[in-house]
């Protein structure tokens, strides 16, 4: 048999292993404890699950858990979960520019595609998009985290201020619903938009984009970014 001279793809994790490994390094980049009450939250799944699934993560390498402490990817953990998230990222914008499907489901289509992206197709597609540093719906993709460094919660903007909407958390990037609320009303990255009113005896806020007032429960605007406008 002749050998080929093509270099061997390191074996990707499990797309299951791949969720978890997303998963724990958003938490991680927020500065949060990852532990596996969390995890069960995030993916929405059974605590007997994610215990089962975290030891084998652990068996094979991916994170370090050791028993009354926080979940931490590896080295070999952290390269998985950064290629995944870019691979999912940048079939957004794929799906976005060139499939013209709405911002609202260019998350939940990825979903279904990020873990069939080879690291060529990657390359490619970072190419063709102009190797862009946050995804559709403003989160920076892995390498480009300081873009975001300025950005605070709408949730910390005083009444009257005027912004501009610069991402939307990946934490509720799995609410179908409220990303569709979001692109009707507008409150998408880039647009402008001044808070109105802030009712904290309700949990809402209101912030006007153009004329039209939108309200927003403040569980949901604490995971709105902006800054200010200039």
């Amino acid at each position: 048999m002749i050998k080929s001279d093509t270099p061997v793809q390191q074996k990707r994790p499990t797309p299951t292993i791949e969720d978890y490994l997303a998963v724990i390094y958003v938490l991680e980049r927020d500065g949060g404890e990852v532990i596996a009450a969390r995890l069960a939250d995030a993916l929405e799944v059974s605590a007997p699950t994610v215990t089962v699934t975290v030891k084998r993560m652990e068996r094979d390498g991916w994170i370090g858990a050791e028993p009354g402490k926080a979940i931490r990817l590896t080295p070999k953990g952290l390269e998985a979960a950064r290629s995944v998230i870019r691979r999912h990222m940048l079939t957004e914008w794929m799906l976005a520019r060139m499939l013209k499907v709405p911002w609202s489901r260019v998350h939940a289509e990825a979903d279904q595609i990020e873990h069939t992206i080879s690291d060529q197709i990657e390359t490619q597609l970072r190419s063709n998009l102009d190797d862009p540093q946050v995804c559709p719906h403003g989160n920076p993709l892995p390498g480009y985290e300081y873009v975001a460094e300025g950005w605070i919660a709408l949730t910390e903007v005083p009444g009257g201020t005027r912004v501009t909407i610069r991402r939307i958390h990946e934490i509720i990037e799995d609410d179908p619903d409220l990303l569709e609320y979001l692109e009707t009303n507008g409150i998408v990255p880039g647009a402008r938009a001044e808070v109105t009113e802030i009712l904290p005896f309700n949990q809402t806020l209101t912030v006007k984009v153009g004329e039209h007032p939108v309200a927003l429960g403040l569980a949901v605007a604490r995971y709105i970014f902006v800054e200010p406008a200039t």
